[in-house]
């Protein structure tokens, strides 16, 4: 048997059903869209902290995942954290030199700066106000461009006499302070909190009495890693 339709009818039936199909797809996409509100996506945060730095960071006279920076990010991972520490350090390198590589070292992607430079200024007798405007700038720049800062400082041995000494120690506390910048012990105060200089812990150091041995690393980790956990936290918030 054949239905057959009028014309009028055919009309009405078409308009009937576009607007059950339209209803269908309105309740569809509203569903669609529901759903992805409501479901969070995962979140994906990987804090990249550049380490500028001189030899001490690099890791000198130590193979590879010994120095500093491995060690710093096996101490993280091992606490949960996703957080990556990238080595920028140069051995040999003075605040100047540290200054003259930053723009290239803070690649789009990172989040906060670990700034350890002045040791080699010290070894070469070099002023504390050319330190200091050195790594003014190198702050200066980071926090300019919204970065994080952790200062860890130098310090001075007695021997530069205690003028230099006290100019030189004061300058990282100075800049932290201007930049509104984080700062921790001096480095070798990081191995032990007595130390003023390396000559005091010779069993946590190489042979040639300036970088620290992989246990010397080690401690320093200890030390500032928390700083470093809490940091890179604070930067994905």
């Amino acid at each position: 048997m054949k239905i057959a339709f009028s014309s009028q009818s055919h009309l009405l039936f078409k308009a009937t059903y576009g607007a059950l199909a339209l209803r269908r797809n309105i309740t569809l996409a509203t569903v669609v869209v529901t759903l992805a509100v409501a479901v969070p996506v995962a979140a994906t945060a990987e804090p990249t902290i550049v380490a500028l730095g001189d030899s001490l960071t690099a890791g000198y006279g130590l193979p590879e995942g010994e120095g500093l920076v491995p060690q710093l990010n096996a101490w993280l991972a091992a606490q949960g954290s996703t957080a990556t520490v990238i080595n920028a350090g140069v051995s040999g390198d003075t605040s100047a030199g540290g200054l003259s590589r930053l723009d290239w070292s803070l690649t789009p992607e990172t989040d906060a700066l670990i700034v350890t430079l002045g040791g080699n200024d010290l070894l070469r007798g070099l002023p504390p106000a050319e330190t200091a405007r050195n790594i003014d700038s190198i702050v200066k720049a980071a926090t300019e461009r919204g970065l994080t800062v952790l200062i860890v400082p130098m310090e001075a041995p007695g021997n530069f006499g205690p003028d230099y000494k006290a100019a030189f120690d004061a300058l990282y506390t100075d800049i932290a302070t201007t930049h509104g910048a984080q700062i921790t012990a001096p480095f070798f105060r990081l191995i032990d909190a007595q130390a003023t200089d390396p000559g005091q812990i010779r069993q946590w150091m190489q042979p040639d009495g300036i970088h620290p041995n992989k246990d010397g690393v080690a401690r320093v980790v200890a030390n500032l890693g928390p700083t470093l956990l809490t940091l890179s936290k604070s930067v994905t918030d």
